[in-house]
């Protein structure tokens, strides 16, 4: 059966798989009912599957959340149906899973990747909004597959079903490797640490959405990730009595807004584009309280990870200098960080030759640079470094609204086509 047949079979299958794990949208290192459902279906199909600890360097993790929030989200997951054992063996931020199929020793270790994690939005319950109006809008306030994900799993498993539905005459291994902690950048270090991909010869990532421009196009590589670091940076001063004593205080609030100016004020780098951003900013306890702690939430980007560091070394000597203006003490701490990404450029082109004749997409672009960070950026830097090659695709699709916003939505026709592309590579690559 030719992966379009295949996956014309089992349509309903996937929409429906998709339809619930955007039901049930879980923020990074919290992926326990997504991490269980994915977990459950590959071992079902017959591969040797690792996870939590054993694919997961621990101390590579980044922006862990509370053992509070932890515990909680697994006590939620096991209620909505997650498989007890395994929320166990990946509880506490550890919701990573690596999938083996091996077929023969003479042929190469192909690897794909996807992410699971949501974002930290309100999902719209507007009418015209396809999850809401046909009753798949998000379970949990405050989280939403806004980016994608719930697509990405999905096709993961679709590509995971085929090739051990279709394994004869297969050679080499497949690897499937499903991350925790994509949103923020905060996940594949540790996978990449823990070595999951030290023998992997030919490395796959792709990305669904981006542009209403780019719909039902198939990108066969991304050179514009940008390196990134996110940052926390607490201001601590001193309160006092608005009114009575103002002159004892140390205004953190002010520290913040110093803060605030300054980093968007940073100095554009000649090597290539740089940016800023400060998304959140939190101070205050009542009006007549001069504020004792401001909180910053930033991010760095930088088209190089030397631009990045730039931008970093900037960012910390305006925080170090708002803090002194105005008699506060801080502290910075790192929530999330990934290097700018590398491609095989070769790969991208047969890539390009595979998919083509598909006739499934009206374009095939060689590349795609849509501007932001994506921590598989690790994986694709390490098997290049090791001497394998690697490609980051991007599947267009026409997306709602943008990426990140209550209104996003994908058109699951292409996460469809976007089974049949990973299936065809994959194949080819693996005969």
């Amino acid at each position: 059966m030719s992966v379009k047949d295949f996956v014309q079979q089992r349509r309903d299958d996937f929409i429906a798989m998709r339809r619930d794990f955007h039901m049930y949208p879980e923020p990074a290192w919290l992926e326990y009912r997504s991490a269980s459902k994915v977990a459950e279906k590959i071992i079902s199909l017959g591969y040797d599957v690792a996870l939590g600890a054993d694919v997961l360097d621990l101390d590579s993790r980044m922006g862990l959340p509370s053992e509070e929030v932890m515990k909680a989200a697994m006590a939620r997951a096991m209620d909505e149906g997650a498989d007890p054992e395994l929320v166990e063996k990946m509880g506490y931020g550890k919701t990573a899973i690596v999938a083996t199929m091996k077929f023969s020793d003479d042929g190469p270790v192909g690897a794909f990747r996807a992410d699971m994690d949501s974002n930290d939005v309100i999902e719209s319950k507007a009418s015209n909004h396809i999850p809401a109006k046909n009753g798949f809008r998000s379970r949990h306030e405050k989280a939403m597959h806004a980016c994608g994900h719930d697509t990405h799993m999905t096709m993961g498993l679709g590509l995971a079903e085929y090739i051990a539905t279709h394994k004869d005459g297969l050679k080499g291994t497949i690897k499937l490797i499903f991350q925790p902690a994509e949103e923020g950048v905060r996940g594949a270090k540790a996978m990449v640490e823990a070595g999951v991909v030290d023998d992997v010869d030919l490395m796959f990532g792709m990305h669904i959405g981006f542009n209403e421009q780019l719909s039902n196009c198939f990108a066969c590589s991304d050179h514009g990730f940008l390196a990134t670091t996110k940052l926390d940076a607490v201001f601590h001063g001193y309160s006092s009595h608005a009114g009575g004593s103002p002159e004892k205080a140390q205004n953190a609030m002010l520290a913040g807004c110093t803060a605030v100016i300054n980093l968007q004020a940073i100095a554009r780098h000649s090597g290539g584009a740089s940016r800023m951003n400060v998304g959140v900013f939190e101070s205050g306890t009542g009006r007549n309280v001069t504020p004792d702690v401001a909180t910053l939430k930033l991010e760095t980007r930088g088209a190089t990870t030397e631009i990045n560091d730039y931008m970093i070394e900037r960012t910390k000597t305006i925080i170090k200098g708002a803090a002194e203006m105005h008699d506060c003490t801080f502290e910075i701490t790192k929530q999330g960080e990934t290097p700018a990404g590398r491609i095989s450029d070769d790969l991208a082109r047969e890539v390009q030759s595979i998919i083509e004749p598909l006739g499934i997409f009206k374009e095939v672009p060689f590349d795609y640079s849509g501007g932001g960070s994506e921590d598989c950026a690790y994986f694709l830097n390490r098997v290049i470094d090791r001497g394998g090659r690697a490609t980051y695709m991007v599947l267009g699709s026409a997306i709602k609204a943008p990426h990140h916003n209550p209104l996003f939505d994908i058109d699951e026709e292409d996460m469809l086509n976007g089974i049949v592309a990973l299936g065809t590579i994959a194949t080819h690559y693996l005969k």
